[in-house]
């Protein structure tokens, strides 16, 4: 019998977690996902840190105040290591858009466009990189725009179904839920754990992908953030997932049987009219796990963000 994780990438596209650049050469993804945390532990490691020397010298190259130095900085890390990336996967790089701007459409967009910029001057083209923005209502506004003018988005940090709606709406090409967030959010507050087929996380991707497939919309569900494998094995079929090496490991270690749960083929429904700003939010703000775990993804972000900054800060010192 093959490994798991060669029968799950029979019926999944399998997507590396990882800024990991040895770890994406060693498991030989299709795609590969990045963002803030990933990259600060990447950067940490010896063999990764050029690459916050590089960026820095390139930003100090373009010139302007500190601050603009020190985000063109970190654009262009995410951008260097997305690139090396790709000269080892046959797909697309997800790269995160700076989390504190989150809230602001245009200012989303902007910095959108200098990402594809940047990825540009250096030979790739957009058709193979995702550009990840958090679903606030201003993210996937964002998304929206971008999408119609040929930028493919993967809106993340994805906690229920009003995002996942809107985000199809918006005609996102990804989509990322947070299957090992929403389990922690519950067993916290129902000090509980819960067998695999129960976990509330996988209950939410499930509820996002039947309803995709029943209303027809294209966007892919890419279930993220797992705690475990138990998790990815009960969202077999889903159209991508996104796994971090650890458990990449231990899929390839388990030779017992996968067993697809997700199947696109179901009865069609007429789509429903989409969710205006005032429904939208009203729908988060009634999901507590959603809106709590949409907010501490954005501080959390946001603060390795400043980290990565500050070890950018250091060299330009």
């Amino acid at each position: 019998m093959p490994s798991q994780l060669a029968q799950l990438r029979r019926m999944t596209t399998v997507v590396a977690d990882t800024g990991d650049i040895d770890a994406i050469r060693q498991w030989q993804p299709v795609d590969a996902t990045t963002n803030p945390s990933l990259l600060l532990k990447a950067v940490q490691q010896p063999q990764y840190a050029h690459f916050l020397d590089e960026a820095m010298a390139w930003a100090i190259g373009q010139g302007g105040s500190r601050e603009q130095v020190l985000a063109n900085a970190g654009d262009m890390l995410a951008v260097a290591v997305g690139r090396e990336v790709l000269a080892i996967i046959p797909g697309r790089i997800s790269t995160e858009v700076d989390a504190r701007l989150s809230f602001d459409r245009a200012a989303t967009v902007a910095r959108v466009q200098r990402l594809i910029e940047l990825y540009a001057a250096g030979g790739i083209a957009p058709e193979r990189i995702l550009i990840k923005i958090a679903s606030t209502w201003e993210g996937i506004a964002a998304a929206a725009e971008l999408q119609r003018a040929g930028i493919q988005c993967n809106l993340t940090l994805m906690f229920s179904l009003a995002q996942a709606r809107a985000s199809a709406d918006a005609g996102a090409f990804l989509i990322s839920p947070f299957v090992g967030r929403i389990l922690d959010w519950y067993r916290s507050h129902e000090q509980r754990d819960y067998a695999p087929a129960d976990d509330p996380g996988v209950q939410s991707v499930r509820s996002i992908y039947r309803y995709y497939k029943q209303h027809g919309y294209a966007t892919e569900v890419m279930g993220a953030s797992f705690r475990n494998c138990g998790e990815i094995l009960e969202l077999a079929g889903c159209d991508r997932l996104t796994i971090a090496p650890s458990l990449l490991a231990e899929l390839e270690g388990s030779t017992a049987e996968v067993v697809r749960k997700l199947h696109p083929q179901m009865e069609r429904l007429p789509r429903e009219a989409p969710l205006d700003d005032s429904s939208f939010r009203w729908q988060l703000n009634e999901e507590a796990m959603a809106s709590e775990k949409l907010a501490e993804g954005i501080r959390n972000f946001t603060v390795d963000q400043r980290k990565l900054e500050a070890l950018l800060a250091a060299r330009l010192a």
